[in-house]
């Protein structure tokens, strides 16, 4: 079949059977196919959509057009976790050897910021010598080594998807539950995972805006898991405001060091510690979520999840000794505080704005090639619920000397609803959803 025919029965909304859409990537793949054809079968799903079996399908051809990794000869079962991205979501570095000492293995392949979302790669990068680019050997041997391993995306893994994302980048077709849940989870699933922990962020820092979408894809993504015959548990996790105070790449490392010590704000933590636990249990160490919890609060607050991380951060070349002194971490000199324009209730924060001002800063990137600067970023000092003065800051930016922080005081003080009366503060864990 043609890809003009295969690319007109999904503009009519045909479902593809499993024989068209491999033919149709494989000839996208092998250059038969060019990009303004593949670009118009993606606007296409974005418009149509795709069946539960397409999805699957889909999914299923993107994982195996590159490496699907065998960790078998690694004792202990393999769980990682996934973000749909946010502001100030730092979850992964705290978690990952949280889970990992509490005796799940986490193979962890993460990916870099891009627009007002940060990227767990930029925040690990932020460390001195920590490299996120290792081979797929030495990435083995870190994971067999200290039971964690962080990485970035690797040519061997679910090439199709880095070619595909590419293109839906520049057509405007990113925001797609069955492109979204494809991508995701054939990465994922390329890990050689046995499990995997979902947090689907919701709000106005999230990609999903709406709970219904959020809930849409969540279920998409539980549903390729199963079909996969893998184990999942998906959260539906406030994103109306930043999570924690720090939004920047160092400041956020700085930040899960001290939840890794036990005094990270309380979000963080509650996150970092509900995700340890769901990985617990789709690993099969424990049987009920509460005694899950115990156990990785156990590890937390001895110290031992920070021992972890040290032993991560040596491995993958990075210098150790930041967990106990954070000022070897990169951070800018100068701070200037964002002072509140009336006194009242912070009723509402426009989060994604919070994100752009921070990339504004030089923390972000809008596109994929732009540098980052791992020493910018912002500290938020008003949440939801707070009551602020017109003396009292909204939030500080961390910058250089000299730097025009003007655009960025201006987007972050537009973010903000202050009103005289309060308003209900959404709950941090919206929902939870199981294979």
């Amino acid at each position: 079949m043609r890809a003009y025919d295969i690319i007109r029965k999904k503009r009519d909304g045909g479902a593809l059977g499993p024989d068209e859409m491999d033919a149709f990537l494989e000839a996208y793949l092998s250059g038969h196919v060019p990009d303004y054809q593949m670009s118009a079968f993606l606007m296409a799903v974005f418009f149509r959509g795709m069946s539960a079996a397409e999805i699957s399908e889909w999914t299923r051809l993107m994982l195996h057009s590159g490496e699907v990794l065998d960790l078998s000869d690694i004792p202990g079962v393999k769980v990682d976790k996934h973000s749909t991205g946010g502001v100030g979501d730092k979850i992964s570095l705290p978690l990952a050897p949280l889970a990992a000492e509490c005796g799940v293995i986490v193979p962890m392949i993460s990916g870099r910021g891009l627009g007002h979302t940060g990227g767990t790669l930029d925040k690990l990068e932020a460390i001195p010598g920590f490299r996120v680019d290792l081979d797929l050997a030495r990435f083995r041997r870190v994971l067999s080594d200290v039971g964690v391993a962080m990485i970035g995306q690797t040519g061997e893994i679910a090439p199709a998807d880095k070619r595909l994302y590419a293109l839906r980048d520049v057509t405007a077709t990113v925001d797609s539950i069955p492109l979204i849940a494809s991508s995701i989870m054939s990465k994922k699933l390329a890990e050689g995972i046995d499990g995997l922990v979902l947090d689907v962020k919701v709000g106005s820092g999230a990609f999903m805006k709406s709970e219904e979408h959020a809930r849409a894809l969540a279920k998409a993504l539980l549903s390729i898991a199963g079909g996969m015959g893998k184990r999942g548990r998906a959260y539906l996790t406030d994103m109306n405001q930043p999570l924690g105070e720090q939004v920047g790449n160092s400041l956020e490392v700085a930040e899960s060091i001290e939840t890794l010590r036990g005094t990270g704000p309380e979000d963080v933590t509650a996150l970092t510690l509900e995700f340890a636990a769901a990985m617990i249990v789709l690993a099969g160490l424990e049987q009920d979520i509460d005694k899950a919890k115990a156990r990785a609060a156990s590890a937390l607050f001895s110290g031992k999840a920070l021992t972890r991380f040290q032993r991560l951060i040596e491995a993958q070349g990075g210098d150790p000794r930041v967990c106990d002194d954070l000022s070897l971490l990169p951070l800018a000199a100068t701070k200037t505080p964002v002072m509140a324009p009336r006194a009242g209730y912070v009723t509402a924060v426009d989060t994604e704005s919070v994100g752009v001002a921070s990339m504004m800063l030089g923390a972000g990137r809008q596109r994929a090639e732009d540098a980052v600067d791992p020493a910018v970023g912002l500290t938020v000092r008003a949440r939801l619920g707070d009551h602020v003065g017109a003396d009292q800051p909204l939030a500080v930016l961390w910058h250089h000397a000299g730097q025009d922080v003007s655009k960025a005081r201006a987007r972050l003080l537009a973010a903000y609803t202050i009103a005289g009366d309060p308003a209900p503060v959404p709950k941090l864990i919206r929902d939870v959803l199981e294979t």
